[in-house]
């Protein structure tokens, strides 16, 4: 009788025992499983990569060190600035008028008509270069000392029984200039080509004097010959 109470006893106080370890033992767990799922570690933690601070601490590392790099290479921003300018569109810039050159030798509107309508009867029909070359040479004698000292003298001048210009001896000079004709004049004026000095001209198809193929030749332009 003894005996068996002692055994239940005994059976009693073993599984009492079992009962509190077991019951430690699931205190642990639980409170490994509640720190684990508080404080959660990611791979890298764990296996020593890359954490969220040293993302930042690159991330400032490599902003700092381009900003470096353009301040050291300021042709980069230049480039940079360049390309991301907006090209201005439909704006038309105005380019300024050309100036007419001002005349190199001043003379009178009424003189300039006068002068434009010798051109015109000696230089009619033949081109816009033609009629500078007739201007040009009157303008060479005002300027020699063997013609007059005007426009006007030089047009107007007598040579032994007949006027110079034969416009002015047959009346034709009265007739009113063209267009190209005055601005042949005005062109002369500026004394850009002075066609080497040349102070005759003629028409070999009709000339009579013999004297006048005598002088150098400088220039042929259409039908009238140049000379010195």
């Amino acid at each position: 009788m003894k005996k068996t109470y002692i055994k239940t006893l005994i059976v009693a106080c073993v599984a009492t025992s079992s009962f509190i370890g077991i019951s430690k033992s699931a205190e642990a767990i639980t409170e490994d499983r509640v720190v684990t799922e508080n404080k959660p570690i990611s791979l890298e933690q764990k296996y020593g990569g890359i954490t969220e601070n040293d993302q930042q601490d690159n991330t400032s590392n490599y902003n700092q060190i381009n900003t470096e790099e353009i301040m050291q290479k300021p042709e980069k921003t230049k480039e940079v600035a360049l390309h991301s300018t907006k090209p201005e569109i439909g704006i038309t810039r105005q380019m300024p008028e050309k100036q007419p050159e001002p005349p190199a030798i001043s003379i009178s509107n009424n003189e300039k008509d006068l002068f434009a309508r010798l051109v015109e009867a000696e230089a009619k029909g033949e081109s816009y270069q033609g009629k500078v070359a007739v201007a040009t040479v009157v303008l060479n004698r005002v300027e020699s000392p063997h013609f007059p000292k005007t426009v006007t003298g030089v047009i107007n001048q007598v040579v032994g029984h007949a006027y110079a210009f034969s416009p002015v001896q047959n009346g034709q000079i009265k007739k009113p200039a063209s267009d190209e004709s005055r601005q042949a004049v005005e062109e002369a004026l500026t004394r850009k080509d002075r066609l080497n000095d040349s102070v005759y001209f003629y028409n070999p198809a009709i000339a009579t004097d013999k004297w006048i193929r005598t002088r150098p030749v400088v220039k042929t332009i259409g039908r009238h010959v140049f000379a010195k």
